[in-house]
């Protein structure tokens, strides 16, 4: 929606820290997991609204305001859950166990069940955007919020269901990767790195350019991640991005957006 959201990886961190205590109130990974995957997306998603509502539409959307908005936003966040949660690193249980073995590798069985569930969560907001009213209408409030309000559509609940959609999704990847890592109060700030790098690649408003700079980003971070250090892969995706404004400020796909 052309928002800088500087606040949005610390919903990812509050689909985590939920997937803790649901961890911990149910005393099982399994149904743990579960509970987590039905109400963390629900409880970031009403956050996020709220957010929106009472906030950033203040503010009525100025490009400025809403960077230092949402930077406040994100300190309230960070700050409210390290007195409730605490500033220690808590671990979450995996809900299954298995190895997939391979002539030449190993591989986590549950990794694979977070990739194959995120490329279903990426095919179901892909057919949200271009197979539906409410898609077409998230499309048309994105490219010219005047003239969409022009013709009708309904921008602030638009505004408000891309919020919804946007923190639900992220408390879902939240939940997603809280067993492959730990829970912690400041696992919010490396994911929204590698989101500002991803969409600036991609290009700003380019669906298309965002999941393929998404899954370079990614694929490059593994592999540079296993074979050196991690603090190495941040590097390279950062300068990648100097280049990147230096050669295509728009992104690699955007400014072509008809």
């Amino acid at each position: 929606m052309r928002i800088v959201n500087v606040s949005h990886g610390e919903f990812f961190m509050l689909g985590a820290v939920l997937s803790w205590f649901a961890y911990h109130w149910t005393a099982d990974s399994v149904w743990g997991f579960v509970l987590a995957l039905l109400i963390a997306p629900a409880i970031v998603g009403a956050i996020a609204v709220i957010s929106e509502r009472y906030i950033l539409r203040k503010v009525d959307y100025n490009p400025e305001s809403t960077i230092v908005a949402t930077i406040g936003i994100l300190y309230v966040i960070q700050q409210l859950t390290l007195m409730g949660f605490g500033p220690e690193a808590r671990p979450v249980e995996a809900p299954i166990y298995f190895r997939v073995s391979f002539p030449w590798f190993g591989y986590s069985g549950y990794k694979l069940l977070v990739a194959v569930m995120s490329g279903l969560c990426l095919c179901g907001v892909w057919l949200l955007l271009k197979r539906t009213k409410l898609g077409l209408y998230m499309r048309a409030t994105q490219q010219d919020y005047e003239i969409a309000t022009t013709f009708g559509v309904p921008t602030k609940k638009i505004y408000a269901s891309v919020f919804a959609l946007g923190g639900g999704l992220a408390a879902l990847a939240g939940v997603l990767v809280v067993p492959i890592r730990q829970a912690d109060h400041l696992m919010g700030l490396e994911p929204l790195l590698l989101s500002f790098i991803v969409v600036i690649i991609g290009g700003l408003g380019s669906i298309r350019g965002t999941i393929i700079a998404a899954f370079l980003i990614g694929i490059s971070d593994g592999i540079i991640s296993v074979f050196y250090e991690p603090t190495l892969a941040k590097m390279l995706a950062t300068l990648f991005v100097v280049m990147i404004l230096i050669i295509k400020p728009s992104g690699l796909f955007g400014g072509n957006q008809q």
